[in-house]
């Protein structure tokens, strides 16, 4: 979550015909209730969407508590450039079953026909696991794209479904200087939930960002996130293995701070004083940056009161692009029992200073970094993609 760089912001505004989203969250669609062919509205019972049929999102949907949205393998949803109006919100108490293959992967896209970053606003989860709060108050956070709707709660085995093997391009819709869409946001997603082998590709804001919760999250490839590539916030205490994130040249960042991972303890720091803060872990992580001319303001970024245990990490530089900070580590606490261990491996061949560092905490954070050519994620695993590393 950042402020944009951008000076001028140009809101295109659409009228759509089949439904309008109002402030307390009822839908009128013009046509009748959500189908597999009118995907926008109020989801207030199970829907299976079948592979070899056209799908499109023409608008907001979102999947209540009770109902089961379920997306079969091979299945490809074609996504309005409505911008943030277009996305999935699943509620807190419902669920979606986007399982997958790696020969019949599941596909949301663009339906523009000259896609962008930022056409549409993603996938978000809701559901009812712990975040970071003050003590005494209730486990619950208002969703950054839509203020009425709430998550967190007290189950950390939570369950709001399944995405596996699935593709997910042109996200990330922007809706002022404080807040957007990610590519997919896992607000409060409890460890009942899979969240595996999914590729974010050309999103406008963060990859994937967590907000509390307790979900793991294993094969993750981001592609050319204008912002944050994997960001951690409000409380989050899951364990990631394998994220692969890359900048390709000709990318253009839209803040002013984009990072390979960007963590903080409660949300945007500005609660230092909750309990529940994030403290997470991190096994094998690569994060480079191709574009010639663009800094990345840090590879890895832990502050704000976050905790962090990465191991296996690897992080490398294009001709002619930079890091401000290799890893960046900031902690306002003096809690001897929180600590941030980092483990990683830098290839300096492009003028990557691995004695940039900084490392402001306190409480025992340690670093080891050395220089090399190999670590981090294995990128065999995203043959599914179709992507060339």
């Amino acid at each position: 979550m950042k402020k944009s760089i951008l000076s001028i912001v140009a809101i295109a505004s659409l009228i759509f015909t089949s439904c309008s989203l109002s402030e307390d969250d009822n839908v009128v669609i013009t046509g009748g209730e959500v189908t597999a062919q009118n995907l926008a509205g109020n989801l207030t019972s199970d829907l299976t969407l079948n592979s070899g049929i056209a799908h499109n999102l023409t608008g907001a949907l979102l999947v209540k508590s009770g109902a089961t949205l379920t997306i079969e393998a091979g299945t490809t949803i074609n996504a309005l450039a409505g911008g943030t109006d277009v996305y999935i919100l699943v509620e807190r108490g419902g669920k979606i079953i986007a399982d997958g293959t790696a020969a019949n992967p599941i596909k949301f896209s663009s339906s523009a026909t000259i896609p962008k970053a930022g056409d549409w606003g993603g996938i978000i989860l809701n559901g009812n696991a712990p975040i970071s709060r003050q003590d005494g108050a209730d486990s619950n956070a208002a969703t950054e794209v839509k203020n009425s709707i709430l998550f967190g709660g007290s189950d950390a085995a939570d369950n709001s479904g399944i995405l596996n093997y699935v593709i997910m391009e042109y996200t990330g819709a922007r809706i002022d200087d404080e807040a957007e869409h990610n590519g997919l946001t896992l607000n409060g997603v409890g460890s009942g939930t899979t969240i595996s082998n999914i590729a974010i590709l050309n999103g406008d804001d963060d990859g994937i960002e967590f907000f509390g919760g307790t979900v793991d999250a294993s094969n993750i490839l981001v592609v050319n996130a204008k912002d944050d590539m994997f960001d951690f916030s409000q409380g989050y205490v899951g364990t990631c293995t394998n994220l692969y994130g890359i900048r390709e040249n000709g990318y253009t960042a839209v803040t002013s701070d984009p990072r390979g991972i960007e963590a903080d303890g409660n949300l945007d720091g500005n609660s230092p004083s909750d309990i529940n803060e994030s403290n997470f872990t991190v096994n094998g992580v690569t994060i480079i940056n191709n574009a010639s001319g663009v800094e990345m303001s840090d590879g890895i970024k832990i502050r704000r009161d976050a905790t962090a245990t990465i191991t296996n990490a690897y992080l490398a530089l294009g001709a002619g692009a930079t890091f401000s900070d290799v890893i960046d580590l900031q902690d306002g606490k003096s809690d001897a029992t929180e600590a941030t261990s980092i483990t990683a491996v830098a290839n300096t061949a492009n003028g990557l200073d691995i004695l940039d560092i900084k490392n402001t905490t306190t409480g025992g954070a340690s670093i080891s970094l050395t220089a090399g050519t190999s670590g981090g994620a294995d990128a065999t695993v995203f043959a599914w993609t179709g992507y060339t590393f």
